[in-house]
């Protein structure tokens, strides 16, 4: 599992009643166009829950119901009308002289928009804080009435992330291993390096293949059991290496002992689990034409390799090079992996209810992710519109948890360990995002601003240091 704390964007929405406003609008746009009201826009919908978005986690959901006065609802409309009959362009009526009435017909639902706007946010926001709970998502409205003259009603239901202890997380550990990179991990990548580097040459010497050799064939192959319709399975100048093991070893048997101009038969029965579907399973007779004799070489570990690879002036400064970057592959995967088993045992130990619009946001996620390396791999719009993405959502699903579930924790550890992100920091981490994105980093600011991401950036960064300050406290 990958650390959540690159992907969660889970802050809670930085101006609650801004979302309930988005919210109710919302909810009466959708009755608007599923019920008949009077021409107005105006009347009561407390029957009807505008369902958007997901099933909330009850665990998870605290409702909320304001009333406002008659009064006070009559005050802002009049002031709303005020400020429409002021600009209001109506054929037949000069500027600033257009009946109330008029003006109400005509502007309906921006006027109630207007009045929304005006009487709401600061109530919700104190009626929240007394909750004393932090909302995520967008609350969903299940009733709401508002009308001149009339009291505005309007109930909300919210998700919000759950009190809980961490009591005791300092003495949670895990195994930590060693990050050192041993010679035997050294002397591998070193004889990959030569491997990439490796020369196939012609064998001048007149003998017969032996493993180790690559044969140059051409062949033909006709699938037991299927007609002549099918197309056969043939190849030009193809190498095989003799006893590889990537080689079924049928063809290996065939060629061996043979010479360069020998033509033979083979039958290979290739294993159910063959890379190739076409072949796997399949009994296949071949003939074969052996072209030539061909020898592998690898280079020599020396300066001229070390030239070859790189800027290096020698094979010592390759070597040191090499060292450096397998330490430092070695500590990111053996950290990455240590913290995912330490976020496994705190989250079992410290069990909470998520909210299921962060679950649902976090799947999202992880499907627009593998969405982006499908078509990076070549898969077209048509060929994704027909995957099962209820399937695939399913299938996201409980690693989606552990993340939300993850990022919670170390939101709420950040906390107890008064861990903050400086602008310094954060200044540092939008350099970065500016250079891989290729835009200025006053242009990056200003998106991020917009969007609500400088939040989110803020807040992965403080996630990050939690999970390192965790990982560094673990016992060697």
């Amino acid at each position: 599992m990958s650390s959540p704390t690159d992907t969660l964007e889970n802050t809670p929405h930085p101006d609650a009643a801004e979302a309930a406003n988005q919210s109710i609008e919302q909810g009466h746009e959708q009755a608007d166009h599923d019920h008949d009201h009077d021409e107005h826009g105006h009347g009561q919908e407390p029957e009807h829950d505008h369902q958007h978005g997901p099933v909330l986690n009850p665990d998870c959901t605290r409702e909320l119901v304001l009333d406002i006065a008659a009064e006070e609802v009559s005050k802002a409309y009049g002031k709303v009308v005020g400020n429409y009959k002021k600009h209001a362009k109506i054929p037949g009526f000069r500027a600033g002289k257009v009946p109330d009435s008029v003006v109400k017909r005509r502007y309906a639902g921006e006027i109630r928009k207007d009045v929304i706007e005006g009487l709401l946010p600061e109530r919700f926001n104190k009626a929240v804080l007394e909750l004393g709970v932090k909302p995520v998502g967008e609350p969903r409205v299940t009733e709401l009435t508002v009308d001149d003259g009339q009291p505005l009603h309007v109930k909300a239901v919210f998700e919000f992330i759950p009190d809980f202890s961490i009591e005791g997380y300092q003495s949670v550990t895990v195994e930590k291993p060693p990050v050192e990179i041993t010679e035997e991990e050294f002397a591998r990548e070193i004889e990959q390096l030569r491997e990439s580097r490796a020369t196939v040459e012609p064998v001048e010497e007149d003998r017969a293949l032996v493993d180790g050799d690559w044969a140059q064939i051409t062949y033909t192959g006709e699938i037991a059991g299927e007609g002549a319709a099918e197309p056969p399975v043939a190849g030009e100048d193809t190498l095989v290496e003799i006893g590889g093991k990537d080689t079924v070893e049928a063809f290996s048997a065939a060629l061996r002992g043979a010479k360069a101009g020998q033509e033979l038969k083979a039958e290979v029965i290739y294993p159910a689990d063959y890379a190739e579907p076409k072949l796997a399973g399949k009994t296949v007779a071949y003939n074969v034409e052996v072209k030539a004799i061909k020898k592998r070489t690898l280079p020599g570990l020396d300066d001229d390799f070390a030239k070859e690879l790189g800027a290096y002036e020698s094979f010592s400064e390759l070597e040191n090079r090499v060292r450096e970057h397998l330490q430092n592959r070695k500590r990111r995967s053996v950290e990455g992996e240590t913290k995912d088993r330490l976020f496994a045992v705190l989250t079992e130990r410290y069990p909470f209810p998520v909210p299921e619009s962060l679950v649902q946001e976090q799947i999202d996620a992880r499907l627009e992710r593998g969405l982006r390396a499908l078509a990076a791999q070549g898969m077209d719009t048509e060929q994704m519109r027909k995957l099962d993405f209820a399937r695939l959502r399913a299938a996201q699903r409980d690693g989606a948890i552990a993340e939300v579930k993850t990022s919670v924790l170390l939101d709420r550890i950040a906390l107890e360990e008064k861990i903050d992100v400086s602008d310094e920091e954060l200044d540092h981490e939008l350099q970065l995002a500016a250079l891989q994105s290729r835009e200025s980093i006053e242009a990056l600011t200003a998106r991020l601003t917009a969007d609500g991401g400088l939040a989110r950036i803020r807040e992965q960064l403080r996630r990050e240091k939690t999970a390192s300050l965790l990982y560094e406290r673990l016992p060697a």
